[in-house]
């Protein structure tokens, strides 16, 4: 058997398969990169933070980005974060449908049907916006807030409490409630 081989559409066939698998990064990267994109995305992200092997929070977010400078968690489509006493046991949660946590000032902010629930004392309070300082554990808002538990129901002005929402001052409370705050 006798092959006739053309050079030239071989050599062609060479040139264009050595062409085709040349990767060129700079090219790529005008493709893919995009520096307003977050460096991650969570989905049904969980965080849990301990101390000395004991939790004592965790946080759960349906949809987190987080960006490193600044490094910010935004969480979007709900979250929940739940607060541990030192047996372990979650003693109060709180909810919201968007939240920021600045993880170089160890602050979070929640907004948008806010909920936090102590569950010993069955007490709810509802508000617009939250904040959370992780360092003294201090809750807090400047909003109007609404108090729902046994003892009946107050709304006031602003809200602090710990995070474990056990100790609380309400401001200019009002409302068929009665009150034992600190």
């Amino acid at each position: 058997m006798k092959f006739n081989v053309n050079w030239l559409q071989i050599s062609s066939v060479i040139v264009l398969f050595v062409t085709a698998c040349t990767n060129d990064l700079n090219s790529i990267k005008k493709i893919t990169y995009d520096p307003k994109s977050p460096n991650e995305v969570s989905i049904n992200l969980n965080i849990y933070y301990a101390d000395e092997g004991y939790a004592k929070v965790n946080i759960f977010a349906a949809h987190a980005e987080t960006y490193n400078s600044p490094h910010i968690t935004y969480i979007k489509d709900s979250l929940k974060v739940d607060f541990y006493d030192d047996d372990g046991t979650i003693t109060s949660s709180l909810t919201a449908k968007y939240g920021e946590v600045n993880h170089d000032t160890g602050q979070m902010f929640v907004r948008d049907s806010v909920k936090l629930v102590n569950y010993s004392d069955k007490r709810t309070m509802y508000t617009s916006v939250l904040y959370w300082n992780q360092t003294d554990s201090l809750i807090y808002t400047d909003q109007n807030v609404r108090l729902i538990s046994p003892k009946g129901k107050a709304y006031g002005t602003s809200f602090k409490a710990k995070q474990d929402f056990t100790s609380y001052k309400i401001t200019n409370p009002r409302g068929a409630y009665e009150f034992d705050q600190d």
